[in-house]
Order: C-alpha cells, then structure tokens, then sequence
C-alpha cells in the first residue's frame, strides 16, 4: 500500500527516555483491549524490567499483548524474564531469532529495528528510542541523545494497521506460531472513525525489502530538493547513498541553510570513520556539519524549511536504507516544525564542535585523500551492491514456555 497523507493529527515530541518511559508506561496502564510493541532492542535492566511490569500487569487484566523483539538485537533475555511475560499472557514474538552457533550471532543483516507502540489503536509511539536503561541520563557519559513522538489522530489508524500486517506477514511462512495466534485480527479503526484531534499533516513510510525499499530516502531526497531555506538532519548512523549526498550538496549551493548534526562522541568508532570521510566532499559544498560532543547521539530526526519534519527509526546509512526494516512518521505542521528545530538548535550552540572545510582540508594527508575517494564511490555503488545479497524471508517465532531456550538462542542447563 501506498504512503498517504492523514490530516487532524496531534503529535508530542519527546526526548530522550526522560520524556519518553513515562509517556509510554502510563499509556499502556491505561490500556483497556490491546497493546501492540515492536522494538528492536529490550534489555533486562531497570527500563527492560519497568516494561516488563506494565506489560504484565496490562495482560492479567485481559488486554491482548502483542510484543516483538528482534533476535539479534535483544539477545540475552532470560527464561525466568520471557517466562513472566508468556505466563501472564503476553504474546511475544521474536523476529528472526536464528540459530546461535558458538554462541555467535551470524544473522545480524535485515533487522527489524522499528521502534512502535500502539494502544487501543488510538494512540501510538515512534521514534528511535529503545527500552533500555543506556537511554537515561543517569546512565552516564554513554548514555544517548535520542528523539520520539506520541500521536492520535487518524494517522494512529494506519500506524495500528500497519503493525497488524506486519504481524501477519511474519507468521506467514511459519505454521507453528499460526497454530498458536488467534489470526487474524482486524484492525479496531479505519482512519475515518478516528476523530480528528490537531492540526497536523501526517505520513507513516517504512522501508522493508520488497514493496517499499526506497521509500523512506525517497522522501527524505524530494523534501531536500523542494528546500528554500533550511535543512537541518540529526542523525546517528550517517553514510548515505550518493543520490541523497548530491542533493544536500546542490541544497547547500543554490544558498539553502543545510546543517548536519553527527556523532562526535559515537558509540562505535567506525560511525565517525565513515562519516569523517565524506566531511570534506560535504562541507567543500557549504554544507555545516556539527559533531554533537556531549553523549552518544542516537537520534534520527530532520526537518526541512518551515512545517516539513520526520522522527523515526531510521538511519542515514547502508543498514537502514537498504537492509533493516525501518519505519518513520513525516509530520507537516510550523509548530511542531519549530519545537524541533529549538531542540536542535539548542544542541548545536552548546554540545556541539562545527567541522569547517578549512579544518578538513588542513587536516588532509595522503591517507585521508585515499579514505574520502573510497568512501565517496562506495555511497555511490553501495545501492547495487546491496541487491547482491540474499533477501531471506523474515519470520517472527513465538516465544511459548517450551522454547524459551531456542528464542533466546540459549541451551537449558
């Protein structure tokens, strides 16, 4: 199905797991029929734990629980942890779990790393916080910088459809977890019964690996062709394809504002190293690139001119916009578009180092001449080289008592 646009949405931006646990949590206490959560990482701390209470509680008052993880993403939860969610009731549902041979986890390429909630199929969360404690301040230096939304309105309809179908989808090909689903539920609302709650232009697009590869870098390259003024693009993982690179560069050229806020102090060293060498190839451009110093940044945010935003799961990189499964929600409204631009603008003044071109070029050897060459043609080449790799059929298997060993991909003693 086709993206479209829902109108009389209302959407809080959130940041960081301050904002954003609270939020959640209350929602789902407040569940009456359903909760529907997918994530890509849940660990067993204090964040993993707080989930895991509410979840619970919501499913021994009868509301249905749909919960997926992903099996490379969220490893190493325990028996007596997945044991208290299926005994209460809750269907959770691992994506991809895979064998573990060795204990190494091979199958790391076309994960599911959307991060969506949706209660009631009246209210639901998006962005690229996941439930672990590394998302709070007081988890310390390592602790990241991160954005999501909550919504209602009529765009929740198809967020709440959309989570179904890739329910569906994923049980398809998998007899034994169709045996155990009560398949298939309908969604509870068609976008039209939803009333109309806000002012806000909305758009859920997602990337997988069939129907909707490109979807997501699509939009974000026509809202970066349409600019007149400003362009400023939060994000974690930054390694685009080369289309998505030229038009920031014509942007920048033709007198558009066109920021970019990276990681400075990133959470693997190879994220610097493939950004760094496009800095120079960017900023020759008149693009202002900005490395956020204070925390890891895991943000994926971006907004465009005056009233066009996007908050999501994914990336700027080849994991997200050409293998994982991601999803964003593209949002056309001044105020929101405003809030964000504060938030980023704020982080920009004061945690942040701006890489000149004068920097870069200084800084140039032979070695770094040769990394930006490399790096430049494989952002060019890398959308075709991706077709070469094999397109598997993702599963979610049921997460049942019996086989809490092979979901966790751990042998019982």
């Amino acid at each position: 199905m086709a993206a479209r646009w829902y109108d009389g949405n209302e959407f809080v931006l959130l940041e960081n797991g301050e904002e954003f646990f609270p939020r959640v949590f209350e929602r789902i206490g407040a569940a009456r029929e359903e909760v529907v959560i997918e994530t890509f990482i849940l660990f067993e701390d204090k964040v993993g734990l707080a989930l895991h209470e509410v979840l619970v509680a919501a499913a021994r008052r009868g509301v249905q629980v749909d919960l997926t993880i992903d099996g490379w993403g969220s490893p190493d939860l325990s028996e007596q942890f997945i044991a208290g969610l299926v005994g209460a009731g809750v269907r959770l549902h691992v994506f991809d779990p895979g064998p573990r041979p060795f204990g190494w986890r091979p199958n790391m390429l076309r994960r599911m790393h959307r991060k969506i909630v949706v209660v009631d199929g009246e209210v639901a969360f998006m962005g690229g916080i996941n439930y672990s404690a590394d998302h709070l301040a007081d988890y310390g230096p390592e602790a990241k910088q991160d954005y999501a939304v909550e919504m209602r309105g009529p765009v929740v309809a198809e967020v709440h459809r959309f989570v179904h179908a890739s329910l569906a989808a994923g049980t398809r090909h998998n007899p034994q977890a169709r045996r155990w689903w009560r398949w298939r539920r309908k969604a509870r609302h068609a976008p039209e019964q939803l009333p109309r709650v806000g002012s806000m232009r909305a758009m859920l697009v997602s990337r997988d690996n069939s129907r909707h590869t490109v979807d997501i870098e699509r939009q974000y390259r026509i809202a970066i062709r349409a600019a007149r003024e400003r362009i400023v693009i939060a994000n974690a993982y930054f390694f685009p394809g080369y289309r998505l690179i030229r038009d920031l560069r014509r942007a920048a050229r033709r007198g558009v504002d066109v920021r970019l806020i990276l990681q400075g102090t990133p959470d693997m060293a190879i994220v610097k190293v493939g950004a760094s060498a496009l800095y120079g190839f960017l900023a020759k451009a008149g693009v202002r690139i900005f490395e956020y110093c204070e925390r890891p940044l895991h943000g994926k945010v971006a907004l465009v001119d005056r009233d066009w935003s996007t908050v999501g799961s994914s990336n700027l990189d080849p994991l997200s916009l050409s293998l994982n499964l991601e999803a964003n929600m593209i949002i056309r409204d001044r105020a929101f578009n405003a809030q964000l631009h504060a938030k980023l603008d704020a982080l920009m003044r004061t945690s942040c180092k701006q890489v000149t071109f004068e920097a870069v070029s200084q800084a140039a050897g032979v070695l770094e001449v040769v990394r930006s060459f490399v790096a430049f043609h494989l952002v060019r080449l890398y959308p075709a080289l991706v077709a070469w790799l094999p397109r598997h059929r993702p599963r979610l298997e049921a997460a049942m008592a019996h086989e809490l060993a092979h979901a966790t991909g751990k042998e019982r003693p």
